[in-house]
This record gives C-alpha cells, sequence and structure tokens, in this order.
C-alpha cells in the first residue's frame, strides 16, 4: 500500500497541541470507538478505518489514535514489529514537542513524570528519544 500521508503537515501542530482526531480526518480515516480485548487500536486498511477501544482514558485514547495514523500515513497493511516501531516513532514526533520536552525536562527529569505531563506512555517517549 502506498503511503497517503509521509511527513508532518505545517498545518498540524506538535506536542499538546496535535490533534490526532483532527489528523484522522484531515486523512480521511474514519475513527470508531468498539470493544477490543486484546489491542488499544486496530487499523484496517482495506476500510480505511482507524478502530479504538473503547473505555480508554483520553491520553491513551489520543496516544492509541495518533499510533494508529502513524500505520495509516506510512501505508502499513499489517502490524509486524517493524512497522510498529515505525508508527510509535510517527505518533512520538507528533505528540511530543522537542521545545515542551526540552522546558519540561529542566524542571523534572524523572521519566515518569515527563510522560504524564506530556500526556504519552513510556513506549513513545522511548521511541522519541531514540531517534
Amino acid at each position: 500500500m502506498t503511503p497517503i500521508w509521509r511527513s508532518p503537515s505545517p498545518s498540524f501542530r506538535r506536542g499538546s497541541a496535535y490533534d490526532p482526531w483532527e489528523h484522522a480526518d484531515a486523512l480521511g480515516i474514519a475513527v470508531l470507538i468498539r470493544p477490543l480485548r486484546s489491542v488499544h487500536e486496530l487499523w484496517l486498511p482495506d476500510h480505511h478505518t482507524l478502530v479504538l477501544r473503547s473505555g480508554l482514558r483520553h491520553a491513551s485514547q489520543r496516544v492509541a489514535l495518533a499510533h494508529g495514523v502513524g500505520h495509516a500515513a506510512l501505508g502499513h497493511a499489517d502490524d509486524r514489529p517493524k512497522h510498529e516501531k515505525q508508527a510509535d516513532q510517527f505518533a512520538a514526533r507528533n505528540l511530543i514537542d522537542p521545545d515542551e520536552l526540552a522546558d519540561l525536562h529542566r524542571w523534572c527529569p524523572d521519566e515518569g513524570r515527563l510522560i504524564q505531563e506530556l500526556g504519552v506512555t513510556r513506549r513513545i517517549l522511548r521511541a522519541y528519544l531514540a531517534e
């Protein structure tokens, strides 16, 4: 599948201002909320649809959606480990603003507090830092 969106668009802000719902809408991706047992999100490329697990807290839902938008934007047709890593990196680049992270790190270098303040998961923060 051909990627539908590769790099961050100037019209989308990063960090706390990033809205994955708006991004999904701009890409023409339908987003459904349904009961899912073992995952937080599911990308259905043949239907151009992302399914989010019902009952997720706002921050978890935002991270799951950003990750799913990454799968869609990168043209992934499956969830092989390489694609999961790429979707995490995509989500991290959009959910974390480097200036916000630098400001937070100055007064709070604790990883647990950083993820709480940034509204991301440990996995997303580590994906960001690994790049």
